[in-house]
C-alpha cells in the first residue's frame, strides 16, 4: 500500500516537476475544493519580455526508482497548437509503471495543457488517469475574457465553475510558467515562490516552492549545475516531513528538471532525467 500511494503522489510530482505534488499540497485555501471559488492576486509591475526557456519539440524523459526497483517513467513533450485563434503551447505528459513495479501497481496517466505562447495563460487542461483501476477523465477550459474556468468531470458527468482573475495556472502550465518567469532573477535563497493553481482534486489553492540555492549534481550526462528547490507538501502518511521533497533544475537557459527526490514514511523515491531531445538552448555539462 505504501508503494502504491507513493507511486501516485510521485507521478504527480514529476508532472510539475513536475508541481505536481498538487495532490499532496498542505495549504489549501478554505472552501475552495470542488465548488465556485474566488481569489485575489497582488498587482505586479509588467516585466520585459524574455526569451522562452523552451520551444515546440522539446521532449524530456524521467526514470523513477523506489528503492532497488526501476519503478516507472514519465515524459513531457512540448508541441504547438491554436485555441480560439490564440497560438498556444500544447504539452503532453505521460506516466507509466514499468517492469516488476507494474505487477504491484499498474499506472497509465496522461496530462495535457494548452497555454499561451505570449503570456503563459492556460486555456485547456486534460487529465486522464488509470491507476490500479482507479480512473479519472477531467477537462478544464479557461475563459479569461469571462474570468471563469469550467471543470468537466466526464466520468461522473458533473461540471464545476471557478471564478478567476488575472493569474492562474494548471498542473502543467505552472512548470513552464516558472521556467520562464521565476528562475533565476526573481529568486531569493530561503524564500518561497507561490502560485495560484487550479487542480481538479483540490480546486484553487496556493502552491509553494522554496528556493535553496545552487548545487552541482552528478548525472548520467555528467556534472550539472542546478538550482535547488523544496516544494512544500503535507507530512504524514506518505511523506516523512513537510519538507521531504527536493527538486533540482538545470542552471542553464533551459531550466529543465534534473532530479526529484522524496523521503517517504517508509523508504525513499527518486526520479532522474533519463533522456532529452529538442532543447532550445545548449545543455551545459561541467567538464572536469
Amino acid at each position: 500500500m505504501q508503494f502504491r500511494t507513493a507511486m501516485k503522489k510521485f507521478l504527480l510530482l514529476i508532472f510539475l516537476s513536475l508541481g505536481v505534488l498538487m495532490n499532496a499540497q498542505s495549504d489549501y485555501s478554505e472552501g475552495l475544493a470542488m465548488n465556485s471559488a474566488k481569489y485575489k492576486t497582488s498587482s505586479k509591475k509588467k516585466k520585459e519580455k524574455k526569451e522562452s526557456a523552451f520551444k515546440p519539440g522539446e521532449w524530456l524523459k524521467f526514470r523513477m526508482h523506489y528503492g532497488f526497483l526501476n519503478a516507472s517513467y514519465a515524459t513531457l513533450h512540448v508541441k504547438s497548437a491554436v485555441i480560439d485563434s490564440v497560438p498556444v503551447y500544447h504539452v503532453v505528459g505521460r506516466g507509466q509503471t514499468t517492469g516488476f513495479a507494474s505487477v504491484f501497481f499498474k499506472v497509465d496517466d496522461t496530462y495535457e495543457s494548452y497555454f499561451g505562447m505570449e503570456d503563459g495563460k492556460p486555456y485547456k487542461f486534460v487529465r486522464k488517469i488509470n491507476e490500479g483501476g482507479y480512473t479519472k477523465d477531467i477537462e478544464i477550459n479557461f475563459d479569461h475574457k469571462e474570468d471563469k474556468a469550467i471543470l468537466n468531470d466526464k466520468k461522473n458527468k458533473k461540471k464545476f465553475d471557478f471564478e478567476l482573475q488575472d493569474s492562474i495556472q494548471d498542473l502543467l502550465s505552472a512548470f513552464y510558467y516558472l521556467r520562464n518567469n521565476y528562475i533565476p532573477e526573481n529568486l531569493v535563497e530561503g524564500k518561497a515562490v507561490t502560485l495560484k493553481m487550479l487542480y481538479d482534486d483540490d480546486g484553487i489553492f496556493d502552491f509553494k516552492l522554496k528556493y535553496l540555492g545552487k548545487e552541482v549534481l552528478k548525472t548520467k550526462f555528467g556534472k550539472v549545475e542546478c538550482y535547488k528547490f523544496r516544494p512544500m507538501v503535507q507530512s504524514g502518511r506518505v511523506f516523512k516531513e513537510q519538507e521531504s521533497l527536493s527538486l533540482w533544475v538545470s542552471a542553464d537557459d533551459n531550466r529543465i528538471p534534473i532530479r526529484i527526490s522524496a523521503d517517504l514514511a517508509v523508504g525513499a523515491i527518486k526520479a532522474d532525467l533519463d533522456a532529452y531531445n529538442g532543447l532550445k538552448h545548449q545543455f551545459k555539462i561541467i567538464m572536469d
